[in-house]
């Protein structure tokens, strides 16, 4: 298990590294015209980068098993919080989704997906035995997925809401759901979803704009033309790093949601495949931790973190090559970002600690088992 900790630390310094380096190149441009200095976005991730790196660190000696007493607590406050965006955050492209405190701003939604994937492993594992039962089990859990979801979708932000639904019900399933239950729930996630999707104009005409260039072969919009191009023009080996052309404006916030477009232009197809198979590696080695745990609660959480960090790296690569409509989520590790980097460093902090802890109580399990047989 400290082999997998060891991976997982790895893994994800290297993706946090290589995004500065790529989050430099796709923003000099726009630094530059926006802030007379190439290096201002720059240097606002690289903090947020440190920032997180160090609560990775940190969050990685903290033991896990403690999450279970503050999750209810937590999970609670993270509701309110949801609601205050409601009525405090500024609306921005139709949307209020941001809590400006003076110093700093933050996505509630961001906050809501790590609480809830917690509260739901601590649920799961106390209950246990009545999950199979709805009226006594299942609703109960369910109800936090509803609410922590229904508040976010009503942002709206409805990728994020969405998103977390499917990690939830996913969640629900493999801590020992029915299936029926799980397809009812998922049913009324996807018709709630979709009902917001096309009532908000924002989110209907990206929608549609998908389905029509899939049926007639439409235009795609803007963004995600510009980064098939990058794409493209990236061929093999890329172009290299600083000279690719996406990132002078032609790709609007090349920095952020789109940033794989750029990283495919200059480190070309080998880059690309080397950062997914960085992704899949992270998720296959975060699995290997949740299946060698050795509690229920350890397990559900160590898969939760895991599924959801390879879930929005695949949504936001296969919104970046056009497989599916844009939907604003930042590639993980990589993109600008900053509540996002923060409690996504937290979570793999979580898993880390998951890993290593459990090392330690087999090894402490072993020595036990030594030590009895010397007596006897």
């Amino acid at each position: 298990m400290k082999k997998l900790a060891a991976t997982i630390f790895f893994e994800s310094t290297v993706l946090l590294l290589l995004g500065l380096i790529i989050v430099m190149s796709a923003s000099s441009a726009y630094s530059e015209i926006k802030f007379d200095s190439v290096y201002h976005l720059f240097n606002s991730h690289l903090f947020k980068v440190i920032f997180g790196f160090g609560l990775m660190v940190l969050f990685s000696f903290v033991p896990y098993e403690v999450y279970k007493d503050y999750s209810k607590p937590a999970i609670i406050l993270t509701t309110v919080i949801l609601f205050l965006t409601l009525f405090l955050a500024p609306v921005v492209n139709g949307a209020g989704r941001w809590i400006s405190l003076g110093l700093f701003t933050f996505q509630p939604a961001d906050i809501a997906r790590l609480v809830l994937i917690i509260h739901l492993a601590a649920l799961l594992e106390s209950k246990r035995n009545f999950i199979s039962d709805f009226e006594n089990g299942f609703i109960y859990l369910f109800i936090w997925v509803v609410v922590i979801c229904g508040l976010i979708l009503i942002q709206p932000n409805i990728s994020n809401a969405l998103l977390l639904a499917f990690i939830s019900i996913v969640l629900l399933y493999v801590g020992g759901a029915k299936k029926i239950h799980i397809l009812v729930s998922s049913l009324g996630c996807l018709f709630a979803g979709g009902a917001c999707a096309m009532i908000f104009p924002h989110s209907r005409e990206r929608i549609l704009s998908f389905i029509n260039s899939l049926i007639y072969g439409g235009d795609l919009n803007l963004q995600v033309k510009q980064a098939l191009l990058g794409l493209g023009s990236g061929s093999i080996f890329g172009v290299g790093i600083g000279h690719g052309k996406q990132s002078n404006l032609f790709l609007p916030e090349a920095y952020g949601d789109f940033i794989f477009a750029v990283m495919g232009e200059e480190l070309g197809f080998i880059g690309a495949v080397v950062i997914v198979t960085s992704f899949l590696v992270l998720f296959l080695v975060g699995i290997l931790v949740a299946k060698k745990t050795k509690d229920k609660f350890g397990q559900l959480l160590a898969f939760g973190i895991s599924f959801s960090i390879i879930l929005y790296a695949f949504i936001n690569i296969a919104v970046s090559t056009g497989l599916l409509p844009t939907t604003g989520l930042p590639l993980p590790f990589i993109s600008y970002g900053g509540t996002s980097m923060t409690f996504l460093c937290i979570s793999v902090g979580i898993l880390i600690n998951i890993a290593i802890s459990n090392s330690l109580k087999k090894k402490s399990n072993i020595e036990v088992a030594l030590n009895s047989n010397d007596k006897l």
